[in-house]
């Protein structure tokens, strides 16, 4: 008998989906060295203040796989500021343990870019490791920086427009959530 694998669905979220998606996101990022363990607060105070533009679950036979989260950024540079909401930051992103490596996380980061871009942003801006991004088209150029961050770990990806320039500065559930 030949079986296939269980497809992989990627929807927005549901009611239903917020308790597993906190719980997902505390297990992903439970021994993540980078993590302070507040990416469930986070998502949490992003939905609570209307600021969790898009999220995404991944999902197969009813079990919660991953979860994307965006939020609107804004750009503040020298000479002018983007707030406008035609630019948004990735993340929280969850993805299980168990089945990580499975390009879960690609499958979600795909279908939310394509809806920003649906939707007329400009870009989506994350904090993250270069090897891991650059397969979704994120790419560092230097030109944002967030706090002392090296910039080549402050990445983005252009839809239309031109390369934007200045300190990113991400919803205040980032900074509030406790």
């Amino acid at each position: 008998m030949n079986r296939h694998p269980p497809q992989i669905v990627i929807r927005k979220e549901s009611a239903d989906d917020i308790d597993k998606i906190h719980a997902l996101t505390v297990e992903a990022f439970r021994s993540a060295p980078h993590s302070d363990g507040r990416e469930p607060q986070i998502i949490d105070a992003l939905r609570n203040s209307g600021e969790l533009t898009l999220s995404l679950v991944a999902e197969t036979d009813d079990i919660l796989l991953g979860h994307v989260a965006f939020s609107p950024v804004t750009i503040r540079g020298d000479e002018q500021s983007i707030s406008d909401g035609s630019w948004y930051g990735l993340g929280p992103i969850a993805v299980r343990a168990d089945r990580r490596r499975q390009r879960i996380a690609q499958k979600l980061i795909a279908e939310g870019l394509e809806q920003l871009q649906d939707k007329g942003a400009n870009g989506v801006v994350l904090l993250g490791d270069p090897a891991i991004y650059k397969s979704s088209g994120f790419e560092s150029d230097g030109l944002l920086r967030y706090g002392n961050i090296d910039t080549r770990f402050i990445q983005r990806i252009i839809f239309k427009g031109t390369a934007p320039s200045g300190e990113v500065i991400y919803a205040d559930a980032f900074t509030s959530a406790i």
